[in-house]
């Protein structure tokens, strides 16, 4: 080992000698072994360098990767978990408990259990209902949920934010007795939504008197607070589906011929009748109020096939005949109606008006007639006029030729006397 170390100085003392005797020899040599050296230390130092840093930059763009993936990862989560169903921020569901595998989804009609709450963007509770039951569609609960129920599976929670077009509008809730108002109007909600389950009703299901009496009352009651809320179409809609209930023609289409009615008592029977002829009624008024007066016609007239004298059908339809122009028409029942009821103030303000349309509207008429008329009289004496005119001209022409004739009588006998004498 001695040995070696003693050799590897020697071995340096030789080469430092070479070194000096070329330096003394050529500078040239000197300079081009001194370059080249720096050059290949450059290069040396510079492979390093630049693996260095693309080692480096390799790092850290897969570390950028990584992330970049994460957050993608994270986005796609989020995309499932939360959906904008119109694309313009006003109906948001996020599914906050996912739906166990293979569950149900709810259709259109299918009566579904849910559990909801409702608050205001400050966190205040205003709705808050435990295993409701209503059926899709129908508007029994707010719009905004009523629209994403279809989206969701038995056993899902979600989160649904609602904007007030889909809520409760420019109104808000307020409540009767006492007034309050519960939800603001413009107020935007949100709403978790459970739906606990879904059922979808045969027509065995409904072949009892107290399930069609009891959607049948639902469903007019509903309709009832749409029409207090002048939203009429929507209180159509719920009145036509009462009226799908209120019946006993369950619609089964696997019944026997002639025995497809239900099998109730006279008396539910009747009860049926009543409910059936006071949501026609209502149905009737919230047509007159969009000015569909041919549909509330018929609406009233199933009334008034069976109550010939219901006051409420008899009034209704004089309102049909007076946005009919009928005016006369609508006076006859609206005092057919004042004997039924000689008390109701709000027919006798009606008939009142409907007598100062009449005779408004009668003379209007007869100013109309009268302009009729004036303008025939002036027509017809334009045209004696013009009949007389070629009259007067003939006579004038058979004066001046009357005057010619005399004229040339006079000279030709002048003429003859003087050729005589």
């Amino acid at each position: 080992m001695q040995q070696l170390m003693k050799s590897v100085p020697n071995c340096t003392t030789f080469r430092l000698n070479m070194d000096i005797e070329k330096s003394s020899s050529s500078s040239f040599e000197d300079l081009t072994n001194a370059d080249d050296t720096n050059d290949i230390r450059g290069t040396h130092a510079h492979v390093n360098e630049s693996e260095t840093s693309e080692a480096d930059s390799a790092a850290v763009q897969s570390s950028s990767n990584s992330e970049d993936n994460a957050k993608q990862q994270e986005d796609d989560i989020d995309d499932e978990m939360e959906c904008d169903i119109l694309g313009n921020k006003q109906l948001i569901k996020r599914i906050i408990k996912k739906a166990p595998a293979n569950a149900k989804r709810p259709n259109r009609g299918d009566l579904v259990t849910i559990t909801y709450t409702g608050k205001l963007e400050d966190g205040t509770v205003v709705e808050k209902e435990e295993r409701f039951q209503c059926h899709v569609g129908d508007f029994e609960v707010v719009q905004g949920l009523d629209m994403v129920l279809p989206m969701m599976h038995v056993g899902e929670v979600a989160q649904v934010s609602i904007d007030q077009r889909f809520g409760y509008g420019t109104i808000g809730l307020k409540t009767e007795n006492p007034p309050e108002t519960v939800i603001p109007p413009n107020a935007n909600l949100i709403y978790e939504l459970e739906l606990v389950d879904v059922q979808y009703e045969d027509f065995a299901d409904l072949k009892s008197f107290d399930v069609l009496r009891k959607y049948g009352a639902r469903k007019k009651e509903r309709a009832n607070y749409f029409y207090k809320r002048v939203e009429y179409n929507n209180a159509i809609h719920l009145y036509r589906r009462a009226l799908d209930y209120l019946d006993n023609r369950d619609g089964d289409p696997d019944a026997e011929f002639g025995k497809e009615d239900l099998e109730l008592s006279n008396s539910d029977l009747q009860s049926l009748l009543e409910d059936r002829l006071i949501v026609y009624n209502n149905l009737a008024m919230a047509q007159i109020k969009i000015g569909a007066y041919d549909a509330a016609l018929q609406s009233v007239e199933h009334v008034l096939r069976c109550q010939p004298n219901n006051p409420k059908a008899l009034y209704r339809k004089g309102r049909v005949l007076e946005g009919k122009n009928d005016t006369q028409g609508a006076i006859k029942l609206l005092q057919k109606v004042a004997t039924l009821e000689p008390d109701n103030r709000s027919v006798q303000s009606d008939l009142a008006r409907l007598f100062i349309k009449a005779r408004r509207d009668e003379h209007n008429e007869k100013e109309m007639y009268q302009k009729m008329l004036g303008q025939a009289k002036k027509m017809e004496q334009k045209t004696n006029v013009r009949q007389k005119a070629p009259l007067v001209d003939n006579s004038k022409l058979k004066l001046i030729g009357f005057l010619m004739g005399t004229i040339l009588i006079g000279v030709a006998g002048v003429a003859i006397y003087r050729y005589k004498y």
